[in-house]
């Protein structure tokens, strides 16, 4: 079956759309009305927002989502696994980019491949200056670009001198640990041109760990005029809606609290809507595992990604461990359906 099959045959029994709303259809001419008008956006993850994560996320409400990070020089040396991160699979009808890097004439070369091959499905070019990670940052590109203000905007420079598509940046709130610069090179960002900007409100030198200072977002929002996206520790539905109405961000985006709950999205638009929203049951729960498992199967990604994903849906079951174990065993999509049907009986079985 292919994703959309998939996801017609499967979405009732998980408690997920079978129709998902394109992002360039949503009310406003502006991209801030339209993230206003839904405003819970799935990340970028690298190593986890592949197709069959995005589409779950788009059918559990998500307004957008983004694909891995995307590197501008494996688009110029040629790559085509490099392009496989960016194609939108089946089923989903329109998606966010996200690039990295640090050289502007492999953005601008980027950027206009990008568009010509996506075409109407491409809604907005990311830039990643938020990446922590050493190998990354030794480079140059994700946050270390906070350190470089000049390159960062020829970078954003470099892509809307070759897109037609809103260009927007995810930052970090600094390099180092008491190190503040993102009001100031958010503004430096919006004078380059950038549509929207995203902050996260760790330091890089905290990578993930610690808490999100949440303020940082609430200080980009009073120091710019385009829209902010917030992001960091946005665990749940409830504190997606608690980080808009605290920093006063259009947008929030939803990371590692995604993990195994695609119906978060929802969620938080029936909360901030003040509509009861619904909890998913435990059939409802393993109906979407096996339904991510088996689009994973079906857009070619490596099986051993639903190891992890069946750790996430796991979380919190009776007996998780010993579950958990078992799906770690499975090499196939026929073992990992035999397991969640396995699961099932039991679930069933004990009410």
């Amino acid at each position: 079956m292919t994703p959309l099959e998939l996801l017609r045959a499967y979405g009732p029994a998980a408690d997920l759309s079978t129709g998902v709303a394109p992002f360039a259809s949503t009310l406003g001419d502006t991209l801030g009305a339209r993230l206003a008008h839904n405003p819970f956006l799935m990340a970028p993850m690298a190593g986890v927002s592949d197709g069959a994560y995005r589409l779950m996320a788009r059918a559990g409400g998500a307004a957008l989502a983004y694909t891995e990070m995307v590197s501008v020089a494996g688009i110029h040396y040629g790559g085509e696994k490099t392009w496989d991160l960016v194609y939108p699979i089946e089923g989903e009808p329109d998606i966010a980019v996200q690039l990295f890097g640090s050289r502007p004439e492999q953005f601008r070369e980027a950027a206009a491949a990008v568009q010509q091959r996506l075409k109407e499905r491409l809604v907005l070019i990311d830039v990643n200056m938020a990446c922590p990670v050493p190998k990354v940052t030794r480079k140059g590109e994700g946050s270390a670009l906070l350190d470089d203000p000049k390159r960062a905007t020829d970078i954003v420079r470099a892509c809307l001198a070759e897109t037609t598509v809103p260009v927007t940046c995810k930052i970090r709130r600094g390099r180092r640990a008491g190190e503040e610069v993102a009001p100031e090179f958010a503004r430096a960002m919006e004078a380059a041109g950038v549509s929207a900007l995203t902050v996260h409100g760790r330091t890089a030198s905290q990578l993930y760990r610690g808490q999100a200072d949440w303020d940082v977002v609430g200080r980009v929002v009073q120091a710019v005029r385009v829209p902010v996206i917030g992001s960091g520790d946005v665990l749940s539905a409830e504190r997606a809606v608690r980080m808009l109405r605290e920093t006063g961000a259009t947008a929030v985006m939803v990371a590692r609290g995604s993990y195994g709950n695609p119906w978060l999205f929802g969620e938080a638009r029936d909360i901030l809507a003040r509509r009861e929203h619904h909890v998913p049951t435990l059939a409802e729960r393993l109906s979407a595992l096996e339904l991510q498992l088996r689009l994973l199967d079906a857009t070619g990604a490596h099986m051993a990604r639903g190891r992890s994903i069946a750790g996430w849906y796991l979380k919190g079951l009776p007996h998780a461990t010993s579950w958990r174990g078992r799906f770690m065993g499975c090499t196939s999509i026929e073992e990992f359906v035999e397991l969640c049907q396995e699961l099932r009986e039991v679930a069933h079985e004990v009410g």
